[in-house]
């Protein structure tokens, strides 16, 4: 198989071996890995929208729907009226979510220390810097799809 053939299988699986990893440690704490990605999106800043927030994890917007519902229910986020638009809702962290996210965060450490235990400095940099761009790329091909999908009526 080519090199160009591999690095989408290659991907997949260290995205793999991360996810499953780290539902193991969260399970503790009894959150999943994906909600973690949700409350540390939200740990970033201001109240978003369900949908900014979709797209900021990336993710399917029912799939954050329905992570949203379990994790209001828990009373780490709270959602909200948007202010200006009746249809849309926002989402922030609550103060109990915020701890929630510092406790995962703090029990991920050891992940992440695993993963950089074989790189070098440099290495988890260029690392970093690489999976940027192959994001980027997809996700601009994914918008030129997108576009050509809707202009051809699919």
């Amino acid at each position: 198989m080519k090199l160009k053939d591999r690095l989408p299988l290659e991907l997949r699986a260290a995205y793999l071996a991360l996810h499953r990893c780290s539902d193991m440690q969260f399970a503790k704490l009894g959150v999943t890995a994906d909600q973690f990605v949700l409350l540390a999106t939200l740990v970033r800043g201001h109240a978003l929208t369900q949908r900014e927030l979709a797209a900021r994890m990336p993710s399917d917007p029912s799939t954050v729907r329905a992570m949203l519902v379990l994790l209001e229910v828990r009373g780490f986020v709270a959602r909200n009226t948007h202010p200006t638009d009746g249809r849309a809702r926002t989402v922030a962290l609550t103060a109990a979510g915020l701890r929630k996210y510092r406790q995962v965060w703090k029990a991920g450490q050891a992940i992440r220390d695993q993963m950089v235990s074989s790189l070098s400095a440099t290495e988890t940099e260029s690392l970093v810097t690489l999976l940027r761009r192959v994001s980027k790329s997809l996700a601009d091909a994914s918008m030129v799809m997108a576009a050509a999908s809707t202009q051809n009526g699919n």
